[in-house]
């Protein structure tokens, strides 16, 4: 009785993660309690219980009021990207997230993605698209190491912004007494966005291994400790 009590938890759980990922795909926004639970007939406690463990599993973030923010790569607090599609508006979790939207989102094939320099606040648009990296001379610095990722999900996310140059990064960094972390060009943010969210609007969704993870890191042109990766 106890394993199908526990399987059929699982199934609900996985039941509501999908509902968030439907909500955040197709509106742009997380779906209320209510929606949830009409959707999936479950009860409040049940729902409430299902966020929580998605919460501590790490499928969605959650604010201290309970509020769904985060669902990789989607979000519902601006981080500095927003992504307009073709009927649907995102705020993007970071500029990893905001890049891997159309290649997750069905039918948004090209989206526009906004942000401005984090250092001199230029600011920068592209459209982004399945194909091919977008055209720029533009860098990504990544503050937080994969590892520590999770330590503080908003406040990396928050911290992986695009820049006009290297040396705005280096304006930046000396401005805010941060260290450097991972610095490298448009078409290895592309390729890093590119395949790393598949399956999450299906079901049910694996997530990958660490040992997977390093190896997808390294096809896209990672390298080096940050990425828990040798150099």
């Amino acid at each position: 009785m106890d394993a199908e009590v526990s399987e059929r938890a699982q199934t609900d759980i996985e039941r509501v993660r999908v509902e968030v990922y439907r909500s955040y795909a197709e509106q742009g926004h997380p779906p209320s309690r209510p929606a949830i639970e009409a959707a999936t007939r479950l009860s409040p406690a049940e729902v409430e219980h299902a966020l929580t463990t998605l919460a501590e599993t790490r499928h969605v973030v959650l604010d201290d009021d309970g509020r769904i923010i985060m669902a990789h790569p989607f979000a519902s607090i601006d981080l500095h990207f927003s992504v307009k599609g073709t009927h649907t508006l995102w705020w993007g979790g970071c500029a990893w997230d905001a890049f891997a939207i159309p290649h997750l989102v069905p039918g948004e094939h090209e989206v526009l993605v906004a942000t401005t320099c984090a250092a001199c606040g230029t600011p920068h648009a592209y459209v982004v698209g399945t194909a091919e990296p977008p055209a720029g001379d533009e860098v990504a610095h990544f503050l937080v190491p994969a590892a520590h990722s999770w330590d503080d999900v908003v406040h990396t996310c928050s911290n992986q912004r695009i820049f006009c140059t290297e040396k705005c990064v280096d304006d930046w960094l000396a401005a805010t007494g941060n260290e450097r972390g991972s610095v490298f060009d448009l078409a290895t943010l592309w390729r890093l966005a590119a395949h790393w969210y598949e399956g999450r609007l299906d079901s049910p969704y694996v997530r990958r291994e660490p040992s997977e993870a390093k190896a997808y890191f390294a096809q896209v042109g990672l390298k080096g400790a940050f990425w828990g990766l040798e150099e």
